[in-house]
């Protein structure tokens, strides 16, 4: 394949996914600020957050075509944080009980010989059963996700939270979007299947 493929994350989760769909592609970590502006809909932050993470490649490289992505759990309007402490999230997961969190990715495939980007935000939507205190504190204990929004890891044991996933790709959960990705890769005249099998 002649175009690069460029992750613009350092995230090993990204990467794991990146790696399903069987390109060669190299990554780098963005150097972006990623505080949202005021006033601004989680929609348009990951879709501005992705994008910028994409066009930060034109700095390290070029040519080819570079993946950004960026993602934020909402919940009753607000933006989910981090909990940090297991205070933090027996607070996050007990308000969850029962209720739904949207995630909203952001995708960004930019070319940097075109200076062209396909820039996209696929949700999803995640489920909680009703959960006791024991449950959420075993949980915790389990896996301690105090660096996740959320407060869990839909990838482990967190899966054990949820009533049910609704949404178009499981990938998109985890970061990563590939049915988006896949699609967008196309329109850049890349066909993953035929490089795939080459």
């Amino acid at each position: 394949m002649n175009t690069p493929i460029i992750l613009a994350s350092s995230s090993p989760f990204r990467q794991q996914i990146l790696k399903k769909i069987g390109l060669p592609f190299d990554s780098f970590s963005p150097d972006i600020d990623e505080s949202p502006i005021a006033l601004e809909s989680p929609e348009s932050l990951v879709y501005r957050l992705s994008e910028a993470k994409a066009k930060s490649a034109i700095n390290r490289y070029e040519k080819g075509i570079v993946i950004g992505s960026d993602q934020v759990a909402v919940f009753d309007n607000q933006i989910l944080g981090k909990p940090h402490t297991k205070e933090n999230a027996i607070k996050q997961l007990s308000m969850f009980s029962g209720q739904t969190v949207t995630f909203y990715t952001g995708l960004s495939l930019y070319c940097i010989e075109k200076n062209k980007s396909i820039t996209k935000v696929v949700p999803f939507y995640v489920h909680f059963r009703t959960l006791s205190e024991r449950q959420i504190s075993n949980y915790l204990d389990a896996e301690q996700p105090y660096n996740c929004a959320g407060s869990f890891k839909s990838e482990g044991l967190g899966i054990c939270l949820f009533e049910k996933l609704e949404g178009e790709d499981p990938n998109t959960l985890i970061g990563l979007p590939l049915i988006e990705l896949t699609k967008s890769l196309a329109e850049f005249g890349i066909d993953v299947l035929s490089q795939s099998i080459d």
